[in-house]
């Protein structure tokens, strides 16, 4: 009995062995599949399979599916797929590169060099290459430019003819030869033409009225009728016609500020063969003295058709600027780079900022600040042509659906540049050699079928390029050998292909057994449910013959996929309104971000550029950079790259001490200067213009501070890119002078002279003042008396009368 009941307990330990391991392995295999894009893929044919990405293969061999396995199964990565299948018999084919074309790159530094033609000189190596791409793998290639000696130059001087630069063509009339003189130290081989341009010659940019017509400037007798463009000479090496033909130009007027100099640039850029441009390096000089009219400006004058980037000259004169709007500044760019013409803008000072804004807009253009009567415009085109052929920026063609790009440059000095630095070197010189890295990844297939693309790179400017063809790896190589209408595929409903069936049009199924008219069945139903508490196909789909059919939707773009429909492309995260930021694909509701991207919806970029703070450390050192954006880990800190500090003392405040008791041996910091202030390297100079200034790679702070004895002391504090502390500190200090005894006893002395005689003065001055008054008033008072005409009663008078009382006047 006790035996019976412990062989029992070992059955049933042994069947939750059993049941334990096998819920582990399906656990581990669910896991497995959650992380594996080949199996989430659920592709029904090799071609399928290799094109979700580069780890992905498929298995050949028949007899590789297990008993209810879909043909799916046949995909999955390549280290899963080697444990399960003959190595043989999977197909994982790989991108390659072939040169097709590999002329060296022209060196004329050779003692002996002859005189090349325009079509044999070479600056840009390889010329053609051809890229087998497979999804997700990059094919990278090294692309040589070197700058040749003595190239050809082509030279177009198009100018403002307007009354405002009349005295500028006084100066441009002999341009032809000096110019031809400075350019033979660039190059032997050069050519010039000129043209002209005015205004549309409708309202309200001219005047219609026939006098005016004739003769749009007030007074003059030399000005001819207005115009838009006139081509007034062809591209030549003769000077001496330059100079004649220009000389026989007259001044026009308009009567709005700006000019019809789009129209003109327009001209310039599409008719190659009346201007006479070869493929060398082109240049297109713009003088004027005001702004320029762009699309939609037009409409003030009636003209709303837009500008169609043509050639309309007759008789060389633009004839359809009545018809055609001005081009849009995109447009213009467009073309310009089309046709490879870099442009000098030759504009006065007071357009200049209006100018170096469009020069940011236009690729491989220049401004220069022309003087008041265009004296001075040789030099100005030297310097820019110089400007420009110093800097080389690559620049592609239309890139297919899919399909990215990434440089990096390898320019002088062993300077390195990646992102949008990687598309360009500064300072090369001539005879100067820069590479630059290339990689081209095809992340899907084109929509269209196409199995080849050509794209183009080439340098702005020069009309050398690269011819890449891209061609894809759409299929795998048993594709081929495939069998139309097998036996093996339930009696020919299919074809036979790298071990599975692909079944034709309205069939499904491993061996393409069922048809997609069939009703579903229970049974069949089991097995397109993921466990069984989830939704048939995941309300996605239609379960057929014991497969999901995912449903369709609207919008072609958004598909949904999986062995249940679990899966779809349009509900990933999204960042700026766009599905994984417009920086990865949505593979089963997960973004899978480009290179230098991350984050769930692909908007946080690894370029850490946007970081680097003026000294070039990352975060100023006080931070780290996540997703482009500074998080500074000192609270203290703020700002974009962690430089701004409002409650941190100044740098020189902050620097002070240490510098003084370094330099001086004394200050406060004395006692402990040795110990607490040899941070920084001191290097004394002789007095402040011996100081150094401070430079885009190398900022510094200059500081002016007194010490405890009133005497100033000058330095300057910076970090180099080594993170290397320097100050420069002026040897001598600036203390005050002592006072002059002598001459301040005197001053206060007279001082107080000066100020006693000055209160005398005013005292008798006031007193005079008083008296006068005083008297005036007794005056007023002494004509306003009135006195008493009565007898005094104490007067007496010194007669005595007396009269006899016997007298009776006889």
């Amino acid at each position: 009995s006790s035996w019976s009941i412990n062989g029992l307990v070992s059955q049933m330990d042994l069947k939750l062995l059993f049941i334990s391991t096998l819920i582990g392995c399906l656990c581990y295999s669910s896991a497995q599949q959650e992380g594996n894009e080949c199996i989430k893929a659920n592709a029904k044919s090799c071609g399928e399979c290799i094109q979700v990405g580069e780890k992905c293969g498929w298995c050949t061999q028949p007899d590789f599916l297990k008993q209810g396995e879909p043909t799916s199964a046949r995909c999955d990565e390549l280290e899963s797929l080697k444990k399960r299948c003959q190595a043989t018999l999977i197909e994982n084919p790989r991108g390659g590169q072939r040169v097709l074309q590999n002329k060296t790159v022209t060196d004329r530094s050779k003692p002996g060099s002859k005189k090349l033609k325009p079509e044999e000189i070479t600056q840009i190596q390889p010329q053609k290459i051809s890229l087998d791409l497979r999804s997700g793998e990059a094919q990278s290639f090294k692309l040589k430019f070197k700058r040749a000696e003595d190239y050809p130059i082509d030279l177009y001087y198009l100018m403002d003819l307007s009354f405002s630069m009349k005295d500028d063509l006084e100066n441009v009339k002999n341009l032809g030869t000096s110019l031809m003189n400075e350019m033979s130290k660039i190059t032997s081989d050069f050519r010039i033409g000129f043209g002209s341009f005015v205004e549309k010659t409708v309202m309200p940019y001219i005047s219609t009225t026939p006098a005016k017509l004739l003769n749009p400037c007030t007074g003059e007798n030399n000005c001819t009728s207005p115009f838009s463009y006139k081509n007034v000479l062809k591209l030549t090496s003769d000077g001496k016609q330059f100079n004649t033909l220009v000389g026989q130009q007259q001044i026009s007027g308009n009567l709005d500020s700006p000019e019809g100099g789009f129209d003109a640039i327009m001209q310039v850029a599409v008719c190659g063969e009346h201007i006479g441009w070869r493929n060398v390096t082109r240049l297109l000089v713009f003088s004027t003295d005001a702004g320029f009219h762009f699309a939609g400006d037009g409409k003030l004058g009636g003209i709303v058709l837009p500008n169609d980037g043509r050639c309309h000259l007759e008789n060389n004169m633009y004839t359809m600027s009545h018809y055609y709007d001005y081009p849009s500044i995109a447009h213009l760019v467009q073309k310009l780079s089309d046709n490879n013409i870099q442009t000098i803008f030759a504009v006065t000072e007071e357009f200049q900022p209006v100018y170096r804004e469009l020069k940011n807009l236009i690729p491989k253009s220049a401004v220069g600040t022309l003087s008041a009567n265009s004296s001075n415009v040789i030099n100005l085109i030297i310097d820019a042509y110089n400007s420009l052929s110093s800097e080389v920026i690559l620049e592609n063609s239309k890139l297919p659906d899919g399909v990215s790009i990434k440089y990096v440059s390898h320019c002088k000095n062993g300077n390195v540049g990646e992102g949008e630095n990687g598309r360009k070197c500064s300072n090369i010189s001539i005879g100067d050699e820069v590479t630059f890295n290339i990689s081209i990844t095809a992340h899907k297939c084109p929509k269209n079928g196409q199995k080849n693309e050509t794209i183009k790179i080439k340098p702005l400017g020069f009309t050398e390029e690269v011819e890449i063809v891209l061609n894809f790896i759409c299929e795998c190589q048993c594709h081929d050998a495939g069998v139309p209408n097998s036996p093996l595929c339930n009696n020919g409903n299919g074809t036979f292909e790298c071990g599975a069936c692909r079944c034709n049009e309205g069939r499904i199924g491993r061996q393409c057994e069922c048809s997609t008219e069939e009703v579903n069945s229970d049974d069949l139903d089991a097995n397109c449910r993921k466990d069984n508490g989830t939704d048939i196909c995941s309300t996605n789909g239609d379960c057929i013959c014991g497969e999901c059919v995912c449903k369709k939707r609207e919008n072609p773009a958004e598909i949904y996929s999986g062995k249940y429909c679990e899966c779809d492309n349009f509900n990933c995260d999204r960042s700026n309104n766009q599905i994984c930021g417009g920086h990865g694909d949505c593979v089963c509701r997960v973004c899978v971000c480009h290179p230098n991207y991350t984050g769930s919806a692909c908007d946080c970029s690894l370029d850490n550029t946007t970081c680097l703070a003026s000294n070039k450390q990352i975060c100023n050192g006080r931070g780290i950079c996540e997703c482009g954006t500074c998080k500074c880990t000192d609270p203290k800190f703020q700002g974009p790259t962690c430089e701004i500090c409002p409650t941190c003392p100044g740098v020189c405040t902050e620097h002070k001490d240490c510098v003084h008791c370094m330099a001086f041996k004394t200050g406060e910091e004395k006692e402990k200067c040795e110990k607490d202030c040899n941070y920084f390297t001191l290097i004394k100079v002789q007095d402040r213009d011996k100081l150094p200034q401070p430079v885009q790679s190398f900022p510094l702070m200059h500081c002016k501070e007194r010490d405890a004895n009133d005497c100033w002391f000058y330095y300057t504090y910076a970090v180099n890119n080594n993170s290397e502390k320097i100050v420069h500190v002026v040897e001598k200090l600036e203390c005050p002078a002592g006072p002059d005894i002598i001459p301040i006893v005197a001053g206060v002395v007279a001082g107080i002279v000066l100020i006693g005689l000055a209160l005398l003065l005013i005292w008798k001055l006031l007193m005079i003042i008083h008296d006068r008054r005083e008297f005036a008033k007794f005056e007023k008072e002494k004509m306003n008396a009135k006195w008493d005409t009565g007898e005094n009663p104490i007067y007496k008078s010194a007669v005595t009368t007396v009269v006899n009382p016997k007298y009776e006047g006889k």
